[in-house]
């Protein structure tokens, strides 16, 4: 038996009863038996809006896994062989450049695009560069405080 069916019982058996709602303990039963069968009612509402929120839920739960497997399924094809030839796992890379001497100096320019280039001494000997961003021709001249 629901909740609901228990207090539709209960006002049956006071109205079975006759009992005279005039007197005090008539009063006091009849309102017991009303509280009663509006708290069946509002946990009536409460548990079908529990079961709707539980079902969105699953629906939610579903559309994320599908976002995971697709998410995942594009990851795995970046893990393509000519890729992972062009790496070797066994060594340490930095981050950065790697020119080679770690005690070269490394120069900093702004091109005109806003692009910011690091090089090193040997491109500044050579006297220019191309921004790898719009292509534009970089030069540099070398003064000697000596």
């Amino acid at each position: 038996m629901t909740i609901s069916e228990k207090s539709a019982y209960l006002k049956g058996l006071m109205d079975g009863l006759s009992l005279n709602t005039e007197t005090d303990e008539g009063k006091m039963i009849a309102a017991i038996v009303d509280l009663l069968g509006d708290m069946a009612k509002r946990i009536t509402d409460i548990e079908e809006t529990t079961i709707a929120i539980s079902d969105e839920l699953d629906e939610i739960e579903e559309d994320l896994d599908a976002i995971e497997d697709f998410i995942l399924d594009e990851d795995e094809d970046y893990e393509d062989e000519d890729f992972e030839d062009e790496w070797d796992e066994d060594e340490d890379y930095e981050e950065g450049f790697d020119f080679g001497d770690e005690e070269s100096t490394i120069y900093e320019v702004e091109c005109a695009c806003g692009e910011i280039i690091n090089f090193d001494e040997e491109v500044l000997e050579q006297g220019s560069m191309t921004c790898p961003n719009c292509g534009e021709l970089l030069e540099f001249s070398v003064e000697d405080d000596e």
